[in-house]
């Protein structure tokens, strides 16, 4: 952002580095309040469409470009209704804010969002040598998680536990949420002679604008509006939002989950204004288990992004965070089955046939498929998170490589040696099938839960369905010896929680409403 200040004929710049939309609101008051001139900037950094550093994948695929620029003309219209506009370039943004420097003259300051890891961390540097030559004042500011990193109840982000329900202890005790700041109802506007520029289109970054698959869980367009409007719907226009602890593991549709990660990842929405509106809604309809959910997963974005102070590169590196040697293989063969819906496990390839076609993935198949490619494949870690940092709508760093490393078994997870069983999740979360017949049509033809384990049907039964293993549809490249035991057995709606992440409902009895007794303890101002 670019400002001029008060009583000074020069500009001073108000930039952020990474772009925020609904978490700009700080920055930009505190531009607001410190000079004559703000110009909000938006660089396409080119650096941000090269290749992954481990495996060469693209790091950017085509669903999160489109989102990224549905959400940047959604900033730059937004401000344009305040009196000021979006300023976008292409180019690195050290090298762009030199430029404007350069061009402005008398400019005073630089702010921006702080971030949590390296890439990132490289150009906020850059940025200050910049400044430090040009003689312009830095302001930053800390604004991408629900609770302020200065705010939590450890003397130092090397205090951070390792255990997440230990950090959720400690900050719903002893922290405080702070309040959303609000935008000023008319801004400053941009300096004389500036240019806003061109949003760029998909084929800028050699990538084509993907067309919308209708089977998509995630139908959604970029931008705070839109943000904005699926809040209103899940909360308010239909109370989904009551019922998301129950839901949340489901696998076709819309609705089954708050859908907000992709604009949680952009900064289209913040943290804390979905908890401000799951406060009021608390208070106004009602507060219960799927309310303080929403919460419980805020918490668990937060955790990863401190994660990643306190660790810094650890958490990109094959060992991980305990430092733990694990003979990783590093199979191409195995690798292209699973990323491309061909492992022959029915499970595992819908939900990559549904990341490759949209973009997204429930919550419920991240965890399978990882625990599939690190347990079941033993292939690195490293190659299914690059796979998912190219194509994930709602990639955000620091809980992508968060979630690997617990998939792994090599970061933030209490309990040893981790692993789903396939088959089993399968009839648990789609006990009739259904999903797998949405991405993987071939087998279509397979009656109720049987879909899961088609190498154990009958040749007759096969033939019947038009399936040929291994011609037109793949056999499986493993069989774990613990699928055996849900063979032939009829599906049934999560007879016992399946194992993971931690929460009351796979807890000892005595121990299971701890966290619900504290949210609702008579002593919390749930107002």
């Amino acid at each position: 952002m670019i400002c001029i200040a008060p009583g000074n004929p020069g500009v001073m710049i108000a930039g952020m580095v990474l772009w925020r939309s609904h978490v700009l609101r700080q920055v930009l008051r505190w531009a607001q309040n410190n000079a004559d001139y703000v110009i909000p900037l938006y660089c396409f950094d080119p650096r941000q469409y090269l290749r992954t550093y481990y495996y060469g994948f693209p790091k950017t695929g085509p669903h999160r470009l489109k989102f990224l620029l549905e959400s940047v003309k959604d900033l730059r219209q937004t401000l344009k209704k305040k009196g000021s506009n979006l300023v976008v370039r292409k180019g690195n943004p050290e090298d762009v804010v030199h430029d404007l420097i350069t061009q402005l003259g008398s400019v005073t300051a630089v702010a921006f969002h702080e971030e949590a890891t390296k890439e990132e961390l490289d150009v906020e540097k850059a940025l200050q040598r910049v400044c430090v030559q040009h003689g312009v004042k830095i302001q930053t500011f800390w604004a991408s998680t629900l609770y302020h990193r200065d705010d939590l109840p450890f003397r130092h982000i090397s205090r951070l536990p390792d255990v997440y329900t230990q950090f959720r202890k400690a900050v719903e005790a002893q922290a405080k949420v702070r309040p959303t700041v609000q935008m000023p109802d008319q801004l400053k506007p941009l300096a004389p002679g500036v240019e806003d520029g061109c949003i760029p289109v998909p084929e800028e970054f050699g990538q084509k604008d993907p067309l919308t698959d209708p089977r998509t869980a995630f139908p959604c367009c970029g931008g705070e509006t839109q943000a904005l409007m699926r809040l209103q719907h899940y909360f308010w226009d239909t109370n989904l939002v009551a019922s998301y602890k129950e839901t949340r593991n489901g696998l076709i549709g819309i609705d089954y989950s708050t859908k907000f990660a992709p604009w949680l990842a952009l900064g289209c929405i913040s943290p804390r204004y979905i908890y401000e509106q799951i406060r009021k809604y608390e208070k106004e309809r009602t507060a219960n288990q799927s309310t303080y959910w929403v919460i419980f997963e805020l918490l668990w974005r937060d955790y990863f992004r401190f994660v990643a102070l306190k660790y810094g590169t650890r958490i990109f590196l094959l060992k991980g965070l305990q430092d733990k040697e694990v003979p990783w293989k590093k199979d191409p063969k195995l690798f292209d089955a699973w990323k491309e819906g061909r492992t022959g496990v029915p499970f595992v390839d819908a939900n990559m046939r549904e990341l490759a076609a949209t973009g997204f993935m429930s919550n419920r198949g991240r965890q399978n498929v990882a625990s599939f490619l690190t347990k079941d494949l033993g292939l690195d870690w490293r190659m299914g998170a690059e796979w998912f940092e190219y194509l994930l709508v709602d990639y955000d760093v620091c809980s992508n490589y968060g979630n690997w490393l617990y998939s792994a078994g090599i970061g933030n997870d209490p309990r040893e040696n981790r692993k789903f069983n396939m088959i089993k999740q399968g009839l648990d979360y789609d006990s009739n099938g259904d999903y797998v017949r949405l991405w993987v049509p071939e087998i279509q033809c397979v009656k109720g839960g049987e879909i899961h384990t088609l190498w154990a049907l009958s040749n007759a039964a096969l033939s019947q369905a038009g399936i040929a293993l291994g011609e037109t549809y793949p056999l499986p490249v493993v069989l774990a010896r613990e699928w055996s035991r849900h063979i032939n057995q009829k599906p049934n709606k999560r007879d016992h929680p399946p194992r993971g992440r931690k929460d009351p409902s796979d807890t000892p009895r005595q121990h299971k409403d701890r966290g619900m007794d504290f949210y609702f303890s008579r002593n919390k101002d749930l107002s």
